[in-house]
């Protein structure tokens, strides 16, 4: 049995944006959903994150990030 430390206060690193798919990387057959449609949503939820990492990192220094 492994034990792990706990996370440090400090661990709360940037997320990082999803990469975009390159143009080619649709079929074109109109797929649903598209590599695009799953593009997108991941993008959402990056800039949801974000924001949330933000507010975290503003609460931490007391510096307006946003």
């Amino acid at each position: 049995m492994t034990e792990t430390s706990p996370p440090r206060q400090d661990d709360d690193p940037e997320p990082l944006p999803p990469i975009a798919p390159e143009p080619e990387a649709c079929c074109g057959s109109g797929c649903d959903p598209c590599i695009f449609d799953f593009y997108s949503e991941e993008l959402q939820e990056y800039r949801l994150k974000h924001a949330q990492w933000l507010l975290r990192q503003n609460e931490k220094t007391g510096t307006k990030l946003i």
